[in-house]
């Protein structure tokens, strides 16, 4: 068995990402050896907002999001007879990604090369190159 996590945000570059997952495993000798698993990742916030907000709020808010990046990666994946597992998690994405793929023993990671948040990108660093670098498996970037 395979496993594969697959980075989610939301944008078209995860859903290219997705549509590459399916097409490859169009090709496996054994497509039902594929484990799928999304991650989305909700960056975490400034510990003065607890203070204004409480944390089932703040929790509430997170699943709603990640319910939001996940929605149409996972009616490509269900289109395409893929069952998938979806994880939340909050922190730093490179982090958190990283992290859940050595957690869940994952093969490879699967993420697009860009995502929502280009222009923090370009202020702090790039999240791709930090998960290329934290990652201690395979990560694929689809463009």
């Amino acid at each position: 068995m395979k496993k594969v996590l697959v980075a989610i945000d939301g944008s078209a570059f995860a859903l290219r990402a997705v549509e590459n997952l399916i097409a490859m495993r169009a090709l496996l000798a054994d497509p039902d050896a594929l484990e799928v698993h999304l991650v989305h990742v909700e960056p975490q916030l400034n510990s003065d907002i607890t203070r204004f907000v409480a944390a089932e709020e703040l929790a509430d808010y997170r699943h709603e999001q990640a319910g939001k990046a996940f929605g149409a990666a996972r009616d490509l994946l269900a289109a395409a007879g893929v069952p998938c597992t979806c994880h939340e998690a909050v922190g730093h994405v490179a982090e958190a990604v990283t992290q859940l793929a050595e957690r869940l023993g994952c093969d490879q990671i699967t993420m697009g090369s860009h995502g929502r948040g280009a222009l923090a990108d370009l202020l702090m660093g790039s999240t791709t190159l930090k998960v290329i670098h934290l990652a201690k498996v395979p990560v694929l970037l689809v463009k």
